[in-house]
């Protein structure tokens, strides 16, 4: 094996596998959100701190991530989150991994049970900030030509592709176990049991398509005619990445291999370093930015930075008012994790439509979304700006739930699989912050 198969190690691959308002609650552009309201209120220049807009958006055969009963729910409970129906920790090991299946090699009987690959012991972990994917696989010359770029310290090698799990349309990844658990967050990364059971054959699905996607712990679903159980919980915050199998699983889906790469460059600004990484790949790779590392003139690293903000970067009054309406034009409607509209959605889904139908070109999923535009406290929060929470107990810096901030204290979302849209009150438990949007910088996140 060559020093870059060492080193490097990893694998995926894929396959096509492949409103009218009611009288009863005041719309928020009337008092207090009325026009008026909000040209009163709003602040000509926010001071905040700005997160380095994320490059997520990551294609694999094609696109990866294209994927007045309600208004009675206005006095509903507030959204709390937690594990859905039938989806309950059954591993001491790890609340959110089940204990391993007999493990049995293709075409055998039931009662054949093969040996179950080792996993290696995590010996350290790197923090990820490039994610690759290519049209091709890649090359032992390309990623030699990737390893001389500056301040890359790691690269892990895998396959990517989007796979049809439980009739649903997963970003998937295929990963050597032993080595790909480094750069995954720390509670995942430091679980043997989740990473025995991708190396014995199950899949790792994202806390949020588990819990809120109806994809319970210990079952088993279909997966590209192929079955495979949901052997964990465990998001690895890499793009819209929300499954994970072996390099083994993955040559039984048809995920293609070698045509994704994982780097990581924890010195390096994220975005000279991706424009470095583009040079060096194949025409037509895309590469998506996590954890940004930010630098400031003198050189010195500024993971977050400071800015001003003019009230003519942000939304206008007239755009908030289209997308208020169009987001309360879909209440009652169905949520289905990763549905776009227009008839059923999942939290970011709506998001995305309700803001795309006042010309603002919205990012796909939450963490994406969460770098949008300033923050702003709570208390400051006007309709159309975003609520955001860190629901994820698999990785808990991760941004699992949005919402649209409605007025007096509701806002306005897409909960989980059973639910519908609706209007509730906030709840802020894990609450992550408040986002005003900015149609400029939605438009670059990606």
């Amino acid at each position: 094996m060559s020093w870059f198969g060492r080193a490097l190690l990893g694998g995926l691959r894929t396959e096509g596998v492949g409103v009218v308002l009611g009288e009863r609650e005041h719309a928020p552009f009337g008092r207090p959100g009325s026009p008026h309201w909000l040209r009163r209120h709003a602040v000509p220049i926010i001071v905040i701190a700005l997160v380095g807009v994320i490059t997520a958006d990551v294609a694999v055969l094609g696109e990866l991530s294209r994927r007045r009963s309600a208004l009675e729910a206005a006095e509903a409970e507030p959204y709390t989150p937690g594990l859905g129906p039938g989806a309950r920790p059954v591993s001491n090991d790890n609340d959110y991994v089940v204990k391993p299946a007999p493990l049995q090699s293709p075409g055998a009987s039931p009662q054949a049970a093969a040996p179950r690959p080792q996993v290696q012991p995590l010996k350290s972990t790197h923090a990820p900030h490039l994610f690759a994917v290519t049209r091709k696989p890649l090359t032992e010359a390309t990623l030699k030509k990737v390893a001389k770029v500056a301040g890359i310290r790691a690269m892990e090698l895998a396959d990517a592709a989007e796979v049809t799990i439980d009739g649903k349309r997963v970003q998937t990844l295929g990963v050597d176990p032993s080595t790909f658990r480094a750069y995954t967050p720390r509670p995942t990364a430091k679980s043997d049991a989740l990473w025995g059971n991708i190396a014995g054959g199950d899949v790792a699905v994202s806390f949020v398509l588990g819990n809120d996607g109806g994809l319970r712990l210990g079952t088993s679903v279909n997966a590209a005619n192929r079955t495979l159980r949901i052997g964990a919980y465990a998001t690895m915050g890499m793009g819209s990445i929300d499954a994970v199998v072996s390099r083994t699983t993955a040559r039984d889906l048809g995920i293609p291999q070698n045509n994704a790469l994982v780097i990581s460059a924890p010195k390096q600004d994220s975005v000279q370093l991706r424009k470095a990484v583009m040079r060096a790949l194949p025409k037509g790779s895309q590469v998506a930015t996590i954890n940004p590392v930010l630098k400031r003139p003198n050189g010195t690293v500024q993971p977050q930075g400071r800015t001003t903000w003019p009230v003519g970067a942000l939304m206008s009054v007239p755009q908030i008012e289209t997308a208020l309406r169009a987001a309360a034009s879909k209440l009652g409607r169905p949520y289905v994790w990763g549905a776009e509209g227009p008839e059923t959605f999942d939290c970011s889904g709506l998001v995305q439509w309700a803001y795309g139908q006042a010309g603002v070109r919205m990012p796909r999923v939450t963490h994406q979304q969460w770098v949008t535009g300033p923050r702003v406290s709570l208390a400051q929060a006007q309709p159309g700006d975003l609520l955001f929470w860190r629901h994820d107990p698999t990785n808990p810096g991760y941004i699992s739930h949005v919402a649209i901030y409605w007025g007096k204290g509701k806002m306005l979302h897409a909960p989980r699989t059973g639910d519908v849209v609706k209007i509730a009150p906030i709840s802020t438990r894990n609450l992550a912050g408040v986002v005003r949007i900015s149609p400029q910088v939605a438009a670059h996140a990606r």
